[in-house]
């Protein structure tokens, strides 16, 4: 059963590059060495890359994961139904799950949000909106659904100081431009023609979060490949020995680096408000 499951991942990797997530269920349950490195992290690891969901941090439903994978499908970038009505996200916060200064910094990353683009973001209210972000603090990491969902779709923020773990401003920022209807950078269908991917060196069974996925579900609204994106994983990002599991095509200018998350780039800012805006 192994080598005929290797000779298929085999299949995958020459045809396409593309791994089927091996669950069904909505929000995977974290690894133990998971959330003892979460437990742990390092002041640059990035907590979302650790949080066992499909591509590190993404809430995905069967039917979101089935559109995904078909080739015939939109959905992410591209389907109108997961976008939010009138550029107008209402969410909520648990607030019994956050003390006061960290309200108060994913008010920081919602507000820096909205100063930067078209999008407004609005506080729930139960006899107004039907669908709506809950944002909560469970242990397990920091991850979000990508786009519009209908109802109630949880952001969760695992409790960390402010500017540590999934408390850094611009994770939480990350987050949300999930929320908004954005997949990660390296899976754009053009990815490889600016990284590339060291499948040896990604942990047994994560190869999945490294699929790239065609310009009819993934849109990059005419705006390039961007390696310093909030949204781009760390070139470690999965690696089972420490080494590399991405490496840029082209040496990259100072001060750039892969999986930052101090900004957004202008870039990041224009692909949301093509999305939304235009």
């Amino acid at each position: 059963m192994a080598e005929i499951y290797f000779f298929f991942i085999l299949l995958s990797i020459f045809f396409n590059k593309t791994f089927p997530f091996p669950s069904k269920s909505f929000i995977q349950r974290n690894s133990h060495e998971n959330m003892l490195r979460l437990m742990n992290l390092s002041p640059y690891e990035n907590a979302e890359e650790l949080s066992g969901q499909f591509e590190g941090d993404i809430i995905i439903s069967p039917k979101q994961l089935n559109e995904l994978f078909k080739q015939n499908s939109k959905t992410g970038l591209i389907d109108l139904k997961y976008r939010w009505t009138n550029n107008i996200v209402p969410y909520q916060i648990k607030v019994k799950d956050f003390d006061t200064a960290q309200i108060h910094h994913i008010e920081n990353a919602i507000r820096t949000l909205e100063n930067a683009t078209c999008i407004k973001f609005v506080e729930y209210q139960a006899d107004v909106h039907v669908n709506y972000v809950w944002v909560t603090g469970e242990d397990g990491g920091c991850y979000s659904s990508v786009g519009m969902q209908g109802g109630r779709q949880r952001l969760n923020l695992q409790s960390y100081k402010i500017e540590s773990g999934c408390f850094r401003l611009y994770t939480i920022v990350h987050e949300f431009i999930h929320a908004l209807g954005f997949y990660h950078m390296q899976s754009a269908s053009n990815r490889d023609d600016y990284v590339k991917i060291v499948w040896k060196n990604i942990q047994d069974g994560a190869e999945h979060n490294f699929n790239a996925y065609s310009a009819d579900k993934i849109h990059m609204y005419g705006e390039p490949y961007d390696y310093e994106s909030v949204m781009h994983y760390s070139d470690t990002a999965f690696s089972k020995n420490g080494e590399k599991t991405i490496i840029p095509l082209t040496e990259l200018n100072d001060g750039v680096t892969m999986g930052q998350r101090v900004k957004m780039t202008q870039h990041d800012i224009d692909r949301i408000n093509a999305m939304y805006c235009k």
